[in-house]
């Protein structure tokens, strides 16, 4: 097994994610195959108990992980399926030696960070980099790891030790560390500043950890006498150092690092000689370009509670880039605040309640997407209701789902004090409420999480179409309450359909009202697996109804019992142009991170 390791230095929110990941696809374009694992140096044994605001979004895996929403990249960009043992937390390595410590494993010894915490993490790395996630036999060829944090954390000081040591214990030729750094720009002066990468590398090293590649993140590509500095300063040949400079859409990524040579450089340094010729990457060549030259749009206004940090939904705006490049339409998302559509805003805050209401009514369709908590749900059920009532199309997701169940309860069938026991657990007419096998004692890891099984009940509903007509899906989830299957009958009577349950019957997971043109509520995060070859069906199906093309995606899935797609290029590299409340949103520390953004006149800036 061969190791590369991925370590930042100077600032944090470089793209250490999407750089490990683009030399996972560089090196599997060299015919390798790739496993990755991060390292995550808090102190919570997964990621499940964070708020989005905290950490971003929470990921899930198919064995029911709640991860780092890094593992979201990994699997988008290399298609692969990780399990929660990829994430490694402090708080899992602490556990397992103090698990083993309370049944006398250490025999007596005394437990310190070195050697036994530091020898659990390097036993993790070597267990877990040998089980399959590509769906083949057997272990892969190489195993990219990120560090998570920045060199000099005091949280990740063990691991660093850990890694040290790892590299000692497989050997030369087994291990490669690529360090992202920051070189940034003096608007006064004009000139690339290596200082701070300096200081970096040394702090790295340091701590008994030597670079073998710089990948360097700047506004422009580095010019060679920076280069040159860089190599003698940090004791790294200039052949070594690659640019990670701004570029139209992060889909180039490992595009820069094949033209930089960075593959030649780390196969080198894993002493792997038998990889003929240079990566292929002609699809993600021709998907970059033409993904820059998309014209038509499609606006999707996104009504969340956490829209103040675009990470909180990261899956749900890949899934939706996935479709909507899928349908042949650049993708705008106006970011909608739910608590602004809300009657005590139009109070305390017109302008901003007018803004909402403004972005909802002018956008193509509606995605609510999921959350937890009272605040901003009735914001949401207010823009179910408007999807409903005026035919837009709609997507709910998890409590984007819930809600518009309750919207239908209160509005349609006409039934006193609805609501979800979430919210008001005295609720006379509970539409939703919390499932049986919950802990209402403990928080973390007892959900209904991972992937669970749907049937279809109605064969000629939208969303069994949009799945190629088959009798089951099997997709992700993450929640603890669920639509009272008591009220189901009544709901249906009154001309709402839950056409996908799980195996029991009583579970609902699939929701349509069948004569709007698309309104789809979903129990389970259908994000979660769109791939950029195969987006996520119900997501095609609400940027094809949101741009006119519905009917022939529907045709065409029924004769071909798959999404069609147009092109093999179903998930390019364009990232959606996103607003916020109408003004744009600027990337964070001034760096570009390759997204798109919008100054609202459709001119990318």
């Amino acid at each position: 097994m061969k190791y590369v390791l991925v370590t930042g230095g100077v600032v944090s929110g470089l793209g250490k994610g999407v750089t490990a990941s683009s030399i996972g696809v560089v090196l599997k374009a060299c015919g390798l195959r790739i496993t990755s694992i991060k390292i995550d140096p808090y102190l919570n044994t997964d990621a499940g108990t964070m708020s989005p605001f905290e950490h971003g979004e929470v990921f899930v895996l198919d064995d029911g992980g709640e991860v780092d929403l890094d593992l979201g990249s990994y699997e988008r960009f290399l298609d692969i399926k990780l399990t929660r043992d990829n994430n490694i937390t402090t708080g899992k390595i602490y556990q397992s030696v103090i698990d083993k410590e309370r049944k006398g494993e250490y025999l007596g010894k005394t437990v310190q960070v070195v050697p036994h915490i530091t020898n659990a993490i390097q036993d993790w790395i070597e267990r877990v980099a040998m089980i399959p996630v590509d769906g083949k036999d057997g272990p892969a060829d190489v195993c990219v790891i990120e560090l998570g944090g920045t060199i000099g954390d005091i949280e990740s000081m063990p691991f660093i030790e850990a890694l040290g040591q790892f590299s000692y214990r497989v050997g030369p030729g087994n291990f490669c560390l690529v360090h992202v750094s920051l070189v940034p720009v003096l608007n006064v002066v004009g000139e690339q500043k290596t200082k701070p990468t300096q200081h970096s590398v040394r702090g790295l090293r340091g701590l008994g950890l030597t670079p073998n590649i710089l990948a360097c993140r700047s506004t422009k590509q580095l010019e060679e006498n920076v280069k040159e500095k860089l190599s003698q300063f940090c004791h790294v040949p200039a052949a070594n150092i690659v640019t990670l400079y701004d570029v139209s859409n992060i889909w180039r990524i490992p595009l820069l690092l094949r033209d930089q040579n960075a593959h030649e450089a780390i196969l080198k340094v894993l002493n792997i000689q038998s990889i003929p010729g240079e990566p292929k990457l002609d699809e993600w060549v021709a998907r970059a370009t033409m993904l820059d030259t998309l014209q038509d749009t499609v606006r999707i206004a996104m009504v969340g509670k956490y829209t103040g940090l675009s990470d909180s939904y990261l899956s749900v705006l890949k899934a939706l880039l996935h479709a909507s490049v899928d349908c042949r339409r650049k993708l705008v998302v106006d970011w909608v605040a739910s608590t602004d559509l809300e009657d005590s805003t139009k109070i305390e805050a017109p302008d901003a309640y007018k803004s909402a209401w403004s972005l909802l009514k002018g956008a193509d369709g509606i995605l609510v997407p999921g959350g937890f908590g009272d605040r901003g749900v009735q914001g949401k059920i207010l823009a179910a209701q408007y999807a409903r009532e005026n035919n837009v199309p709609y997507l709910g997701i998890c409590l984007g789902m819930q809600m518009a169940v309750v919207e239908y309860a209160r509005n349609v069938t006409n039934l006193s004090d609805v609501n979800s026991t979430e919210f008001d657990p005295n609720a006379k007419t509970p539409c939703v409420i919390f499932m049986p096998e919950g802990s209402k004692t403990h928080m973390g890891g007892t959900m209904r999480l991972g992937s669970r099984r749907t049937f279809f009940k109605v064969a000629d509903c939208k969303s069994a179409k949009l799945y190629g007509n088959v009798d089951y899906v099997d997709e992700r989830h993450r929640h603890r309450y669920e639509v009272n299957p008591d009220m189901v009958p009544e709901f249906e009577n009154a001309g709402l359909k839950f056409v996908g349950k799980d195996e029991s019957g009583r579970r609902m997971e699939i929701i349509e009202i069948p004569n709007h043109q698309y309104f789809v509520g979903a129990q389970f995060h259908p994000e979660f697996k769109s791939r950029p070859s195969k987006p996520s069906p119900l997501f095609v199906g609400l940027i094809a109804a949101s741009s006119g093309q519905l009917g022939k995606v529907l045709q065409d899935c029924s004769s071909d019992h798959v999404i069609p797609a147009k092109h093999q290029l179903n998930n390019g590299p364009y990232m959606p142009a996103v607003h916020q409340n109408g003004h744009a949103k600027k990337p964070p520390n001034g760096l570009s991170n390759g997204t798109y953004y919008s100054n609202g006149n459709g001119v990318h800036a």
